[in-house]
């Protein structure tokens, strides 16, 4: 079944309010196995609305509208629908009770315009709204199936789940199911070279590669009968492309970096520390986003300026004013100073300069130094990163997570 996706809201269109709602309802009907092959976004407009409602009946089967089904006289997606669709609008008596319950429940005195959300088209279904008032529509002909659903959020998530998948269910018999692999350490463009001949062959399952941040993702989708046969056709493909792409790869199951590392040190009974400069926490901050992370996270220090990493490492004077604080040597100092002033099993250090500013012919921006100790092994890693400030801290923090866990991986025995 193709479907598309039809928001309606000139807010939309001016950009006052995000649009989550193809994004949950792209996910759903995936899980459902219908494919969305359009989204379209219409101000509140009769005469473009009409238009769009015109091209999607010719290139979709399943049309579903967001907004416009509030009480007041810029809400017209109901009535430009189906008076297009020359459908006769009814007063349903059971929901302009249900609304003025409402409104009496809360002591709200229910206004004249109201009414017009309890006028249901012909031949349709009503899809209850379980906690606002603007009632959404299911209608079905020989061709197409068209739903409408309120524009809040929650409202629309609540519906679909209670009132429109159970429909939606009955008129498929397929699903679309997704495993995304993460890698680190290659780029798009050279992970796309190296799983060419499987991407140009793709059907069922499909490939598709993502860049994030320093990170790439591979997403694997089959659509089949069922979650078995669709596991099958997936791992089959993953199958073939690992041999390929198995020293680039963190995780299978869709997991974070921060995820993967902390089960990998809880795995091991370890205890992690980290200090760090031009990330300025950052590295902290996404170990402890993960829930249980106090059990292998001991703490995380920010030694921005020359002085915190002489107080709080004992990083030598020496050692600042030869190689400076972004070096490997300075680096390494900071690792090993803090692992021998807590009581912790590996300490990971980083310093760089993230830039726009800062940087010279010998240390650009974009140079950054991790350092790694443990009780028997040390070991520096140097960066040339690029991008803004931003983006080349977010490198650094993933580069140096994923360092950390190549270095469990390679010291401990696992």
């Amino acid at each position: 079944m193709k479907a598309e996706i039809i928001n309606v809201g000139t807010e939309l269109l001016l950009g006052d309010i995000i649009n989550s709602n193809s994004n949950y309802l792209s996910k759903e009907l995936a899980k459902l196995g219908i494919d969305v092959y359009y989204h379209t976004t219409v101000g509140d407009n009769k005469e473009r609305l009409k238009s769009v409602l015109n091209n999607s009946l010719k290139r979709s089967e399943l049309l579903i509208f967001t907004g416009g089904l509030g009480p007041t006289t810029d809400d017209i997606t109901k009535e430009i629908i189906f008076s297009t669709l020359n459908k006769k609008m009814i007063l349903d008596e059971n929901i302009l009770k249900g609304l003025k319950t409402y409104f009496e429940s809360r002591k709200i005195t229910m206004t004249d315009n109201n009414k017009k959300q309890a006028y249901i088209p012909e031949g349709c279904k009503v899809l209850q709204n379980d906690i606002g008032t603007a009632p959404g529509i299911y209608y079905k002909d020989e061709k197409h199936n068209i739903v409408l659903l309120p524009g809040p959020p929650r409202e629309l998530k609540i519906m679909f789940e209670n009132h429109l998948k159970p429909i939606l269910k009955k008129e498929t018999k397929h699903i679309i199911k997704s495993k995304t692999i993460k890698l680190i350490g290659i780029g798009e463009s050279s992970l796309e070279s190296i799983i060419e001949g499987i991407i140009l062959k793709q059907d069922n399952p499909t490939v598709a590669l993502y860049a994030k941040e320093g990170q790439v993702e591979i997403r694997v989708t089959a659509k089949s009968e069922s979650d078995k046969k669709a596991d099958e056709l997936i791992n089959n493909l993953i199958n073939k492309i690992k041999p390929s792409i198995k020293n680039f790869v963190f995780s299978y199951n869709n997991e974070s970096l921060e995820e993967v590392l902390i089960d990998l040190l809880k795995s091991k009974d370890l205890k992690i520390g980290v200090c760090e400069s031009c990330t300025g926490g950052l590295i902290s901050s996404k170990i402890t986003s993960v829930a249980g992370a106090s059990k292998v996270f001991d703490r995380g220090i920010t030694t921005y300026s020359n002085q915190a990493k002489i107080d709080e490492l004992k990083v030598s004077v020496d050692t600042l004013k030869k190689y400076g604080a972004v070096s490997k040597e300075t680096a390494l100092e900071m690792a090993k100073g803090l692992l021998e002033k807590t009581d912790i099993d590996i300490s990971v250090s980083v310093t760089g300069i993230a830039g726009p500013d800062g940087g010279t012919k010998d240390k650009p921006v974009g140079l950054v130094y991790i350092g790694i100790a443990s009780s028997d092994t040390v070991l520096t890693k140097e960066l040339k990163l690029n991008g803004t400030r931003k983006k080349i801290q977010n490198k650094t923090a993933n580069i140096a997570l994923n360092e950390v866990r190549s270095f469990i991986i390679k010291t401990f025995d696992l």
